[in-house]
């Protein structure tokens, strides 16, 4: 209907007319204000003459262009909204009685999109499906469903292209699963295997269902990848070596032993799993303060992003909160020689792109530190067919957020006896968060001074939950001001 009124009133030729139509299912206000001046007063240069001249007043004719806008504020064609019902209608089928399945193929359509990859995983973990690594005894290019989780697509990996993971997957199939770390690199020498791809697939966790942990790999794998080279060398030549003539067990003596170096550290871990998929897959650096992150913001960094339609959900000009860890820092000098800075915040969904200007820079420059977790408030900004980003207004770190460590006794006496205890234990947790003490059966509250407080790491409540009870023992996390 649209195509026909702009064509029977105002004199638009069949393909101008579908420019409309297009730029009205976008719902791009400044190119339908920019027709609104050809609708009505014509357009000499895309021989458009317009509804005045074709005898049609100014007013009825800002009336009928209005009418239309708010029209398209929920149009949709017809022949595409049964289309897209009918699709609605089998992928909500689907995801409710096949959700693994569904939710496997979903990532495998954005394999090479770590943000919506990220964000779908985030999903995933709310439904109650664990996401793991990927495998080389098990996994294939895509993701791929093993019992009630999904396995992580090899696809993924930075640095592995396909026919290296349909080399690993025939293998695999043909003969057998590999045992150890020697096994697989004997069968695959020569077979595009280089000592990158394994140390991709070994910072992955590709290789976790091998003995050793993925820092002992990573500690010899190098020389492993040399020896099993150098041997098919002199296998290839004919030559024979005094290994040749020992018995299995002489083998297994000189065979390449793991160093004693135990495992890396979780961040290390998630460290390596960025580096070369793009996304965190064991895990989160932001898992523990998840409760904290969704009280405090008020819209995720999914929400700056484009959708499939162009659009954003956050509004240009608003103020709002988002909260992350800063995983990237750019800094640029003004033409006054003021320095700003760049910032890309990541929460549990996606990453953001936030501007600090000069002023706000100098106030909070010391805070800006890579893996630093904030809360950032500020204004939005946003262009057509872009991300949004946020201005930077007012910067929060996560440990200024107010916490109450709560620790609950059945009365004031019993309080009294464990009291020096209790002091004994949070002498060396010196920090910000307060200490409250509940007595069940005189229902008292008693908020213990500053000199008292604390920081409830991981370690003090385990130490609080063994000697009081796991279930007397809580940590509130109050909530920062979002609005200004």
């Amino acid at each position: 209907q649209v195509m026909q009124i702009v064509r029977d009133l105002a004199g638009y030729s069949y393909g101008r007319s579908d420019l409309v139509r297009r730029a009205m299912s976008k719902k791009k206000a400044s190119v339908m204000e920019k027709e609104r001046q050809n609708f009505i007063y014509g357009n000499k240069e895309e021989n458009v003459p317009g509804c005045i001249a074709r005898g049609i007043s100014e007013k009825i004719a800002n009336q009928i262009f209005d009418e239309m806008t708010d029209f398209a504020k929920y149009a949709f064609n017809k022949s595409h909204a049964a289309a897209y019902a009918v699709v609605a209608y089998q992928t909500a089928f689907l995801k409710y009685y096949y959700p693994v399945e569904f939710m496997a193929a979903l990532m495998t359509s954005v394999i090479d999109f770590p943000n919506k990859v990220s964000e779908y995983i985030y999903h995933c973990r709310q439904m109650g499906i664990e996401i793991l690594p990927p495998d080389i005894n098990e996994g294939f290019a895509d993701f791929s469903v093993t019992g009630t989780n999904i396995r992580y697509g090899m696809a993924a990996i930075k640095g592995l292209g396909r026919p290296v993971i349909e080399t690993i997957v025939e293998e695999r199939e043909k003969n057998g699963a590999f045992s150890h770390m020697k096994d697989m690199a004997t069968r695959l020498s020569g077979k595009e295997m280089n000592k990158r791809t394994f140390e991709s697939l070994i910072k992955a966790g590709a290789l976790d269902s091998l003995p050793g942990t993925r820092r002992q790999k990573m500690s010899i794998y190098a020389q492993l990848l040399e020896g099993v080279n150098q041997e098919r060398k002199n296998n290839f030549a004919g030559q024979l070596s005094l290994f040749d003539f020992a018995t299995e067990e002489t083998k297994a003596e000189y065979d390449i032993t793991f160093p004693n170096v135990g495992e890396y550290e979780k961040g290390q871990l998630l460290s390596f799993e960025k580096e070369v998929l793009g996304i965190y897959i064991s895990g989160h650096p932001l898992e523990e303060y998840e409760g904290m992150w969704k009280k405090n913001i008020t819209h995720s960094t999914l929400d700056f992003t484009l959708d499939e339609e162009g659009n954003v959900k956050v509004k240009d000009g608003a103020i709002e909160t988002i909260g992350g860890m800063i995983a990237g820092k750019t800094i640029k000098t003004t033409r006054t020689n003021s320095q700003m800075a760049f910032l890309t915040l990541e929460d549990l969904v996606g990453t953001v792109e936030v501007i600090v200007f000069p002023r706000d820079y100098e106030n909070y420059r010391s805070l800006l530190t890579e893996e630093r977790k904030v809360f950032i408030r500020g204004k939005v900004t946003s262009e057509e067919e872009k991300d949004a980003k946020l201005i930077c207004q007012k910067i929060i770190p996560f440990e200024d957020v107010p916490r109450e460590l709560w620790i609950r006794f059945p009365n004031k006496n019993e309080f009294v006896e464990n009291e020096q205890k209790l002091y004994d234990l949070l002498s060396d947790c010196d920090g910000k968060d307060v200490i409250c003490i509940y007595l069940e059966e005189e229902k008292a509250i008693k908020r213990l001074p500053k000199s008292r407080s604390c920081e409830a790491n991981r370690e003090l409540m385990a130490k609080l939950s063994e000697i009081f009870g796991e279930k007397n023992v809580r940590l509130k996390e109050m909530s920062i001001e979002k609005n200004v």
